[in-house]
């Protein structure tokens, strides 16, 4: 996620979670809200913008089964329905919810099933919905859909699937995923025309034998088991284009894979994995490849004879280098690097995948810039270089990359930017955050397109006046510096809504500040502050305010008070001596009330 996107959002985990429950509705959290340094208000509320999936480029989706008429009426009820059945959970519906054991006798379909059923049978539709209807068993009267196609019956609490399901020889789709499968019995094999099997999130510790006997299967869905090995008769499913094997416990692939010649996109990502056969470059196919959060030291020189790869991921692996042959992979348009142990990349490699556009190297072992060729960055639009030990950015490294607009070098060694720097024109992002910078260019007068500009944690005392020129910057963070007054030039900086001047020695603030009509953030604790300037009360938009740990403020403004939309103040560690203490013990909102009816502002609204 670029910074940007979240400049005003809560600082996470740098790698969110994909989600576990496919297909299935997701709610809002039932968290508390996370505050940030400060205290709230009386009566309001500090929502987190619910979290954003990472990433972009290429990926292939596991589909939910298509809407009948009564999952469309699950959907418009929504949330509510969720919430309504953990209720009844909680409120002595348990011992039903036990009732999944084989020793337990059947019990009849409610009335609600057996109506699809009896639909079904009279309209002869193709397509069976029983998903979600809390069953323990599919009913054995399904028998008598012999015409159906397409059955689905994913979140329930199935524990086995009866023998008159595999008497449907004309099924083409079977999704039971969401329930509690640990075999398939052997009349499956009956399936003859069955070309998408689901069985994700059941409790599967091997992949059932049975399955390398469906020889027409296409699909294959095995994500969140408990599989630790997969047999060699995989190679058996010929015709198989997909296999998500994802969030198991594999810890190795058998040379067999190399038998499915017809597969597009395989995905074995969050296992186990130390190494990839080498049988894999016999996947001529494939497309996506998806390797991510495993064990992989390193990749066989035979990965390069799948040409057609368009995704490949390979992030929070212990990748120590890559293959020359993977250069051959020229139809790549999204690889992952990021969390492995790489030194050093094949020379070529972005010289040959010439339709990446986005570069993720972050949190590797890089000393020297990995890029040595310009033109290895023709058409990049995003480069993360993050988490590593380069010291130096080439001379020229951007002069043939026009479309290059975000950098982030965060977390490295720079000390000093390269002498072009005023170059890097296309720049709508860049952050140099946690480096050795002890100053900034004057040359940064010609990145006027800066939208995001971020600073922090490094040893910068002085401003370069040519600041005043980036009139689009939208959020400025020099936090963790060693700045002792803040830049005048500040105020021509009319877009700004985040301004971070957290940790640094910082006695006054411009009187400038009050321009920024804009501002919705001000971040200023930590610092030496002596007095805050009455032109604060002329940001009407700001919302968050950090004036925290200033020893040496002893006030706060009336004209603080005018600032109508401030939702949350942080004031602690500061004295405030000139304010009634009682005032001062009551936190901020009895400060901004004391400012308000006391101050010369007391009759305005």
């Amino acid at each position: 996620m670029s910074a940007l996107k979240k400049m005003f959002g809560k600082k996470g985990k740098d790698e969110p979670e994909e989600s576990t429950s496919p297909g299935a509705e997701e709610g809002p959290a039932d968290s508390e809200p996370v505050r940030t340094r400060g205290i709230m208000f009386a009566g309001e509320d500090d929502d987190d913008e619910p979290p954003k999936r990472k990433g972009g480029g290429i990926s292939f989706a596991e589909p939910p089964p298509p809407d009948s008429k009564d999952s469309k009426k699950k959907k418009a009820k929504g949330k509510h329905v969720r919430v309504v059945l953990e209720e009844d959970a909680e409120s002595g519906k348990k011992t039903k919810s036990k009732s999944t054991s084989s020793k337990t006798k059947s019990q009849p379909p409610p009335i609600e099933i057996k109506k699809k059923i009896s639909k079904c049978k009279d309209e002869k539709s193709p397509i069976l919905d029983l998903s979600k209807a809390d069953l323990s068993e599919i009913p054995s009267s399904i028998k008598e859909l012999h015409w159906l196609e397409e059955l689905y019956a994913y979140g329930n609490r199935v524990g086995s699937l009866p023998h008159e399901v595999c008497n449907l020889k004309k099924l083409r789709k079977l999704a039971v995923n969401e329930n509690l499968l640990q075999t398939l019995p052997d009349d499956l094999r009956n399936l003859v025309a069955l070309q998408v099997l689901d069985l994700r999130h059941n409790r599967f510790k091997e992949i059932p034998s049975i399955i390398f006997q469906l020889t027409a299967l296409k699909t294959l869905y095995l994500r969140c088991n408990k599989i630790k090995v997969v047999q060699p008769e995989l190679g058996n499913l010929q015709n198989i284009t997909t296999l998500i094997l994802r969030e198991n416990k594999i810890t190795a692939l058998p040379p067999d894979i190399g038998r499915l010649t017809s597969i597009t996109a395989l995905d074995v990502s969050h296992n186990n994995l130390h190494t990839l056969p080498e049988e894999i470059g016999q996947c001529s196919q494939l497309v996506f490849l998806e390797l991510q959060h495993n064990e992989l030291q390193s990749l066989p020189v035979t990965v390069g004879n799948c040409t057609s790869l368009r995704r490949l991921g390979l992030r929070y692996n212990k990748l120590a280098e890559l293959p020359n042959t993977l250069c051959e992979c020229t139809e790549l348009e999204d690889i992952s690097l990021e969390s492995n142990s790489l030194q050093s990349l094949p020379e070529q490699l972005f010289g040959s995948i010439k339709k990446i556009t986005a570069i993720q190297l972050s949190r590797n072992g890089f000393v020297a810039f990995p890029i040595s060729d310009p033109t290895h960055l023709g058409k990049v639009n995003s480069l993360t270089i993050e988490h590593n030990k380069i010291t130096k950015v080439p001379l020229g490294i951007f002069s043939q990359a026009p479309e290059l607009t975000s950098v982030n070098l965060r977390d490295n060694q720079i000390a000093t930017l390269p002498l072009d720097f005023g170059t890097w024109v296309a720049l709508t992002e860049l952050d140099l955050g946690t480096n050795q910078l002890s100053s900034i260019p004057e040359d940064i007068q010609e990145l006027t397109r800066l939208e995001v500009l971020v600073l922090s944690n490094n040893a910068i005392r002085n401003l370069p006046k040519g600041i005043s020129a980036l009139r689009n910057l939208r959020m400025l963070d020099l936090e963790g510096n060693k700045l002792e007054f803040l830049a005048t030039e500040i105020s021509y900086l009319r877009e700004l809504q985040k301004l971070n001047v957290q940790s640094n020695r910082i006695t006054n603030l411009p009187r400038g500040l009050g321009l920024l009509v804009n501002l919705q953030y001000l971040g200023a604790g930590e610092n030496n502050l002596l007095e805050i300037p009455a032109e604060i009360g002329t940001l009407e938009n700001l919302e968050e305010l950090y004036l925290n740990d200033n020893p040496n403020l002893q006030s706060l403004p009336y004209e603080l008070a005018l600032c109508k939309r401030l939702a949350l103040m942080s004031v602690e560690g500061c004295p405030l001596s000139r304010l009634p203490p009682h005032v001062v013990d009551g936190g901020p909102s009895a400060i901004i009330q004391h400012l308000k009816y006391q101050g010369p502002y007391r009759g305005m609204r």
